[in-house]
């Protein structure tokens, strides 16, 4: 079997088993079912001779393959652990069970209707990427789940990178640790993350989009709960007596701006997201997300929803109205300013992969933010996969390829950067 085939196998077996999370269990992992897949790659792992590879009660799949830098090699000894990480949750609310990957070998460059479900078409007016992949094998689910190639491409092409290593010596390469993850679709993907015991003093998510990219920036991200108590009394006397709790979070609903939301903001814009509602005459709650690229803008939208708590209080007085905000991430480029050679040495593997490298912001975060911040830089890049979360995604096996060549080219320049 070709190098190539192999990925493509190794990510067809791996989608085929169910990791979706959840984003309302309160165990960790979120879903047992994670650990199907986390117990496949310790032992796919364990093949590929990383003989430590272990899970942990949490979830975490650690292993490390050892240099190979021969003794009086001007690196020897020199080359920092460098960590590769993936995700194995898929997206908590599209269906991750019973996925059946489709190979579409040369992509003719037209709409992909989708065989479990030929209302879902992936049309090629609507996905610019695809104009560069004609001729490509395209691998898709079958329209009735996701494919959950975000990230079990990243995780494929990681495993990849490590069995290619291991069957040619003279590709030299310092200590790496690779961990894989569980819960990075509901935020709490490095939760219990034993950086210590990871050793890496710089590492790389496996976790973006399309071809070429590499992502440094983040959102800056925080979470806030909006909480109003009112008054219940029954509703055929409550003349000057009810304060409905439900009415008043609706009118703070309605007066927060309309151009801040995830539908009406792009590129560098910020928003003020509420994700759910619950409540009664009583009490009523609203969560939220807030994401700014600086904290400034995230500090001045959390003004902006007390300022309408604010006045959600003086209009209903007899009401309480709290707001309680919790920080979740920061923009990882606030720590990776300063380690610039990790993210150039990226782009300088890009490059000897055949690609044009792309740095961009992610409108969101990854485990990569949390862990810049907990010691180890860590920037993101791409997995080759597109319309990640939904049940068009989509990814070219010539850009999976293209990732793992990009993986081995970023080991053999750390070893040639780091002579000394």
């Amino acid at each position: 079997m070709s190098d190539r085939e192999s990925l493509l196998d190794r990510f067809c077996r791996y989608v085929r088993i169910d990791t979706q999370s959840s984003d309302t269990s309160t165990t960790y992992p979120s879903t047992e079912k994670q650990k199907d897949l986390l117990r496949v790659l310790v032992a796919d792992l364990k093949a590929a001779g990383l003989a430590d590879a272990e899970m942990d009660e949490h979830g975490y799949v650690m292993a490390t393959l050892p240099s190979n830098i021969p003794p009086g090699h001007p690196a020897f000894g020199k080359v920092p652990t460098i960590g590769l990480l993936g995700h194995v949750d898929t997206y908590h609310e599209v269906s991750g069970a019973n996925v059946k990957p489709q190979v579409h070998r040369n992509y003719d460059g037209g709409d992909i209707v989708l065989p479990g479900d030929p209302s879902i078409v992936i049309r090629a007016a609507e996905e610019p990427e695809l104009a560069k992949c004609k001729g490509m094998t395209i691998v898709t689910a079958d329209g009735t789940t996701l494919l959950g190639a975000d990230d079990k491409a990243g995780v494929a092409e990681i495993l990849e990178a490590v069995w290619r290593f291991r069957e040619d010596s003279s590709r030299l390469h310092g200590p790496i640790r690779v961990a894989f993850t569980p819960d990075e679709e509901v935020g709490r993907g490095t939760e219990r993350f034993d950086v210590k015991k990871f050793g890496a003093k710089y590492a790389y998510t496996v976790d973006g989009s399309g071809a070429g990219e590499l992502e440094s920036e983040t959102f800056c991200g925080d979470s806030a709960t909006l909480k109003v108590v009112g008054a219940d009394v029954h509703p055929g006397y409550a003349k000057g007596k009810m304060v409905n709790a439900v009415r008043v979070l609706a009118d703070i609903l309605m007066a927060l701006p309309q151009h801040r939301t995830p539908e009406t903001t792009e590129g560098r814009e910020g928003y003020l997201h509420p994700i759910n509602m619950s409540g009664n005459v009583s009490e009523a709650t609203a969560s939220f997300i807030v994401r700014d690229f600086a904290e400034e803008g995230l500090h001045e939208l959390e003004a902006t929803l007390k300022s309408a708590a604010e006045w959600a209080g003086k209009k209903y007085p007899a009401a309480k109205v709290q707001v309680e905000i919790k920080e979740s991430y920061r923009n990882m480029r606030y720590i990776l300013d300063q380690y610039p050679q990790v993210t150039d040495y990226a782009e300088d593997a890009i490059r000897r992969a055949g690609l044009t490298p792309r740095r961009m912001s992610i409108r969101g975060g990854t485990d990569g933010s949390r862990l810049t911040f907990m010691g180890v830089p860590t920037p993101n890049l791409f997995d080759g996969s597109m319309n990640f979360h939904g049940k068009k995604e989509w990814v070219p096996l010539e850009w999976m390829e293209a990732a793992v060549e990009t993986l081995l080219h970023l080991m053999e320049i750390w070893v040639e950067r780091s002579r000394g």
